[in-house]
């Protein structure tokens, strides 16, 4: 409030007069007196804002509850629909969020929230309300549907999602909606009580298990195949034939094992050029930000491969293992501990060892079945993250026990793209004011770039405005990955004294180097690098030999003194 927002009427001056403090305090406290009448605001104290927890679901309301998912890919949000409906639940995915989403959200959610909260959260009410324009009453949208949505600790405010999104409703109209959540560590050993509508059971965590999993495979394989296809398009009709043969047999309508076999048939059609130099750009950063396929983090996958990249996304499926390693790691510290603790991770009667072998055997199994997933689907020579590795590279430059945003893992993930020649360019994308994400980004990765100059990465904040700033930076950056990658294809031509002609030559010859789901061996960056790679060692194994010895004298990987 300023003086000259008050009216003159307020101050009470004679001619000739001037102002004192205190006549404008005076003026100021009639002002503002005013303002709050006006404004209703003197109708007495204000009380604390209370969270009301709706947690009745319970068995008998099944046949007639709709449960409402989404935050995630389509991929994966129409897979979990599935797998839930075939787990004899109502459900219905949102749509990926967009800017009506986040206007919602900001009208009716808290001030200073992180963009991933204002987008989910305004997505379920814009959905409800879209709902009851349609003519449902608020009534029955209360009493029949409900929101199922993921949950953890930790500092930074995805802890109280659930609080936004219940504060949220209640704004607009929705009080008592039903927000139901599971957190993210809890397992099995969900809060329960009476015979509950929602079974954090066995059968749930599996039927959310294989969607999770499936949906990365479709992915993964989507953003290998687009950049090089013959026919425009052709690959998204391939995913979306994927999507709804594994969404049938989700739901019972088809034999799972031969539902995988048949999206491996659907992608096997696309037709593909990968001597097309393209820059892959590696996407890291905060988990919904880097994830989401919408104006969240403005449709970014999308627009790298429109402006020619190969995009290398994340998968969920890392976060499972990222999730693994954590309960490790906690606890081999417990086990350094005076006196067990009795908390309900604490090792109080517990066998630690028994415990580190069984998250062990955890982490195998879920590499295991992802790798027969993606090997009956047609994704060949995937590698998922090894969480060891990734913790060992960045625990010099972040201490791998700060658990806020994704922790270590982008610091050790960029170093891991660098010194491995994964891709071409990192991209980090985070919300902005995501303290966890941007310190890492705006901090320790300036050192991890000065230590490996050859690094091409560029950290970006969301907002859901200035898009056009955004891509632009981009764009800049994207310049130095094309450069990086045409470089890298012709020191490869040169390695094996071949012309790009005379490998299109070659690959027309042996059709099964160029099939959509064949994957040339890991060398270099770019798809069209390891594909000249494997041509020239194909069609001049004795030039090969003498490369390989020659690589065998060149320095070892920085990090690999000091790890």
């Amino acid at each position: 409030m300023t003086v000259s927002h008050v009216s003159l009427d307020h101050m009470k001056l004679g001619k000739g007069e001037t102002l004192s403090d205190e006549s404008i305090e005076a003026a100021l406290a009639e002002f503002e007196a005013e303002e709050r009448r006006r404004l209703g605001l003197d109708s007495g104290p204000k009380q604390q804002y209370t969270e009301y927890v709706n947690r009745k679901f319970v068995a008998s309301q099944r046949a007639h509850t709709t449960i409402l998912v989404g935050g995630l890919t389509m991929a994966h949000d129409y897979l979990v629909e599935a797998a839930l409906q075939g787990a004899g639940y109502r459900m219905r995915r949102l749509d990926v969020p967009d800017t009506d989403a986040l206007r919602y959200g900001k009208e009716f959610g808290n001030r200073g929230q992180c963009n991933p909260t204002y987008f989910t959260v305004g997505n379920l009410v814009k959905f409800l309300v879209e709902l009851e324009k349609q003519g449902v009453s608020k009534e029955e949208i209360i009493e029949n549907y409900l929101f199922m949505t993921a949950g953890a600790c930790g500092p930074c405010r995805f802890g109280t999602y659930v609080t936004e999104y219940r504060k949220a409703l209640r704004d607009a109209g929705f009080d008592g909606f039903r927000v139901m959540l599971f957190q993210q560590q809890g397992g099995l050993k969900q809060a329960t009580g009476e015979e509950l509508g929602l079974k954090f059971d066995r059968e749930f965590f599996t039927a959310i298990v294989k969607a999770l999993l499936t949906a990365d495979v479709i992915n993964a394989i989507g953003y290998r195949l687009r950049p090089y296809e013959v026919e425009p398009g052709a690959t998204d009709a391939a995913v979306e034939r994927a999507k709804k043969i594994l969404h049938a047999s989700f739901r019972g309508e088809d034999n799972f094992l031969r539902a995988l076999w048949r999206v491996r048939g659907e992608f096997s059609k696309v037709k593909l050029d990968r001597t097309r130099v393209k820059p892959k750009v590696g996407i890291i950063g905060e988990f919904w930000a880097m994830t989401t396929e919408g104006d969240g983090n403005y449709k970014m996958p999308a627009f790298l491969q429109e402006e020619g990249a190969e995009v290398d996304v994340q998968l969920v499926t890392n976060w499972v293992l990222f999730m693994v390693w954590e309960n490790i790691r906690d606890t081999q510290h417990r086990m350094t501990l005076r006196k067990d603790d009795k908390a309900r991770k604490g090792l109080d009667g517990k066998d630690p060892a028994k415990r580190i072998w069984q998250l062990r055997g955890a982490e195998l199994a879920v590499r295991g079945i992802f790798h027969s997933f993606a090997n009956l689907m047609g994704l060949h020579g995937y590698h998922l993250s090894n969480m060891f590795d990734v913790a060992k590279v960045a625990k010099d430059f972040y201490n791998n026990d700060l658990r806020g945003g994704e922790g270590h893992m982008e610091v050790g993930k960029l170093i891991l793209n660098v010194v491995h020649s994964k891709v071409n360019m990192t991209l980090s994308i985070k919300p902005f004011g995501c303290m966890p994400s941007s310190g890492v980004s705006d901090g320790v990765q300036s050192t991890i770039t000065e230590l490996y100059p050859q690094a091409i990465f560029l950290p970006i904040e969301t907002t859901g405005d200035g898009a056009v700033n955004v891509y632009s930076r981009v764009q800049m950056m994207l310049f130095k990955a094309r450069q990086a990658a045409q470089r890298e294809a012709d020191e490869a031509l040169d390695r094996y004294g071949m012309t790009m002609d005379e490998v299109k030559t070659f690959l027309d010859k042996v059709p099964l180097l160029n099939h959509p789901l064949f994957k040339a061996p890991h060398h270099h960056a770019s798809t069209a690098a390891d594909t000249i790679e494997l041509v020239g060692r194909l069609k001049h194994p004795l030039r090969a030999l003498k490369n390989a010895w020659a690589d065998r004298n060149k320095p070892a990987p920085a990090y690999a003194a000091t790890a």
